[in-house]
């Protein structure tokens, strides 16, 4: 878009525009993220209120992921042929109404559908908010601002989910939809005044045989393949290590019930902290960032060993601090060492993100039904050491680079 080719100047850290920027992008996430989670609580009540069986319930969670995580191949080579500020604003206001459209559905397969599209809608956000970060600012001010958006990320993950439980135990799962709704078009409307344009986006023509190409390049980037491979790897084994501990936790001595296994998302806030820290990480370092990350997951994993459940929680505030502090690392890391497509290669690691996420349930399966939550807790670390070795590599990448510089 000829407006974002002329903004001028590159944002730089501690300005008013690198908040104007940072907060609007946090907004973006609390709104996607929060839209994408709120229904996670609430699928018992779906059941009962369509009268659908629970498996039939539950594809109004996982169809919209798995729409979201390929809509990220279109929307990523649209971000880079028309820019980046506009779709992010249009998918926010298309979320938020889809939501409200949700409040008036009168059978499930209405509900279904305006989910499955929603997933679309929620795609905008991964697949534009990197690489704008990457257009609008330097190198610093990126790294500080990928972590302030993947905090929002969390607390929008975490927040939908126990808003979404709230509400609905309060007021009914039609209330769910006209608040989270209209809290939702409140934000974008606050997005379209704070995000400045991004200030040196060039526009590359839209084919399908150039974004082939473009995602081909990508993955054949020995720069950035590994860290879509950490990325997808660590959000593998971190959600669907929330899925199995309901399992364990449900169950005796602890038996706890549903609300409270809700809250047990509020340790995603340790990834908040996380994130927003990864700021503080130069980018020199970010191979260090990340392996530290990822050490600090594996002992959070050790520690939910215990049958003491304020230590099994101490160890997912520690998986989720590691996780995040990696993931956001990781991500800015893609965006830092992408030649060309920016958005196309942030959308790749999304791709990677999303497709961990769904691919986990089925790895982890097995080790669940052999040995329980120990042989769990055996397979995620199998992946996190696959992690470390993957990370070894991209610093080995960057020392020969800076060698040759």
């Amino acid at each position: 878009m000829p407006q974002e080719a002329s903004a001028p100047a590159v944002i730089e850290r501690g300005t008013a525009a690198y908040r104007r920027a940072s907060l609007a992008l946090f907004l973006a996430s609390l709104v996607i993220f929060g839209n994408l989670y709120a229904i996670h609580p609430l699928l018992p009540l779906i059941s009962a209120e369509y009268q659908v069986s629970t498996l039939r319930a539950s594809n109004a969670f996982t169809l919209s992921s798995l729409t979201l995580g390929l809509s990220l191949l279109l929307h990523g080579p649209l971000s880079d042929a028309f820019g980046r500020r506009a779709p992010l604003i249009t998918g926010m206001t298309v979320t938020a109404l889809l939501t409200l459209g949700m409040a008036f559905a009168g059978d499930f397969d209405t509900l279904l559908w305006l989910r499955v599209a929603q997933g679309v809608a929620l795609g905008v956000l991964p697949a534009t908010a990197i690489a704008y970060l990457g257009d609008s600012m330097n190198r610093q001010a990126l790294i500080a601002a990928v972590g302030l958006y993947i905090g929002g990320n969390t607390l929008g993950g975490a927040g939908g989910r126990v808003l979404g439980g709230f509400i609905a135990d309060h007021f009914g799962l039609q209330m769910v939809f006209l608040i989270i709704g209209a809290s939702s078009l409140i934000c974008a409307l606050a997005v379209a005044l704070l995000l400045p344009a991004a200030s040196v986006f060039k526009p590359q023509p839209l084919s399908l045989g150039g974004s082939l190409r473009t995602f081909r390049s990508h993955l054949s980037n020995r720069a950035l393949l590994p860290a879509y491979l950490v990325g997808g790897l660590g959000f593998m084994v971190f959600i669907n290590l929330y899925t199995f501990i309901t399992f364990r936790l449900s169950a005796e001595p602890w038996q706890l019930g549903a609300g409270s296994l809700g809250l047990l998302f509020l340790t995603y806030m340790a990834g908040t902290f996380s994130a927003g820290m990864s700021g503080r990480v130069g980018a020199s370092r970010a191979p260090q960032g990340m392996v530290l990350g990822v050490l600090v997951f594996m002992v959070g994993c050790l520690i939910t060993l215990s049958d003491q459940l304020w230590i099994i929680i101490a160890g997912l505030l520690l998986n989720s601090f590691g996780f995040f502090l990696t993931h956001s690392l990781a991500n800015s890391w893609v965006n830092q060492h992408a030649a060309h497509g920016k958005a196309s290669a942030s959308s790749l690691y999304s791709v990677f993100y999303y497709l961990g996420a769904a691919g986990g349930i089925y790895y982890l399966a097995p080790f669940w039904k052999a040995a329980g939550w120990p042989a769990v807790i055996g397979g995620s670390l199998l992946m996190l050491l696959i992690s470390l070795a993957l990370i070894g590599y991209l610093y080995r990448g960057q020392q020969r680079r800076s060698q040759k510089a």
